[in-house]
């Protein structure tokens, strides 16, 4: 069985906002692990053999266990990684955990999904409408913010939490957003609790030593937008 001292391997992509979501998390508990980059046109022997329901990214192997789903890495490793100088990232009260994880499945059904359909559209009106529904997403999550965080800069209130490292795995491509778009997700004047909580959060160390460089970002969806040309016209 792994214990909290076995070595941590992660396998993912740089550039998925779901493996970055677990990278923070690893990053705020100050946890040292493996790097294991995946190839995603060739998926190798170890990540299906790790994840062989969804053979998908990020998937965390701890000593002799493996464990799918961002999400739940992030709850795994809060919950075993915890203790004496360490900090929690969910709640201490069951109903405030409850609210994190509401919250935090919004962010990935709702905002996320309708940022992708945005982005990704096959049609202009597929597009459009996924820009709607984003906007109204983040509109809810605005006020989510303003109910969690209670005046303090953060949803975990003076410190990160659960939803912070959630929501934190698309600050580098909101930045990304607005040098592609010329829009940000989160707008000064119809979010500002977002657009500062996205410039605080931004500015954190462990948050800095994880997120990748903006411009990278940049060139790697421009890459992918022309290789998804490039298929539709064959």
């Amino acid at each position: 069985m792994a214990g909290a001292g076995d070595e941590l391997k992660l396998i993912g992509t740089w550039a998925s906002p779901f493996v970055l979501r677990v990278k923070l998390a690893l990053s705020f508990k100050g946890l040292s692990f493996l790097d294991v980059e995946e190839d995603f046109t060739h998926k190798s022997e170890l990540l299906l053999a790790s994840n062989p329901v969804h053979k998908k990214v990020p998937v965390l192997i701890h000593g002799d266990k493996c464990i799918c789903e961002s999400q739940i890495i992030v709850q795994y490793i809060d919950e075993v990684f915890c203790g004496t100088g360490v900090p929690s990232l969910l709640p201490a009260d069951p109903h405030d955990r409850a609210v994190a994880r509401f919250w935090a499945a919004y962010i990935d059904d709702k905002l996320l999904a309708s940022w992708l359909q945005a982005a990704r559209g096959k049609t202009e009106e597929e597009k459009a409408e996924g820009l709607k529904q984003t906007f109204a997403a983040v509109e809810t999550m605005e006020a989510a913010f303003k109910a969690c965080a209670k005046g303090k800069p953060f949803f975990g209130g003076d410190s990160v939490g659960y939803l912070d490292v959630t929501l934190g795995a698309l600050v580098a491509w909101v930045h990304a957003g607005a040098a592609l778009y010329g829009m940000r997700l989160f707008d000064e004047a119809k979010s500002p609790l977002l657009a500062a909580w996205v410039e605080s959060f931004g500015a954190l160390d462990a948050a800095k030593a994880v997120l990748p460089d903006c411009d990278k970002l940049v060139e790697f969806a421009k890459m992918r937008q022309a290789q998804a040309a490039a298929a539709e016209d064959n």
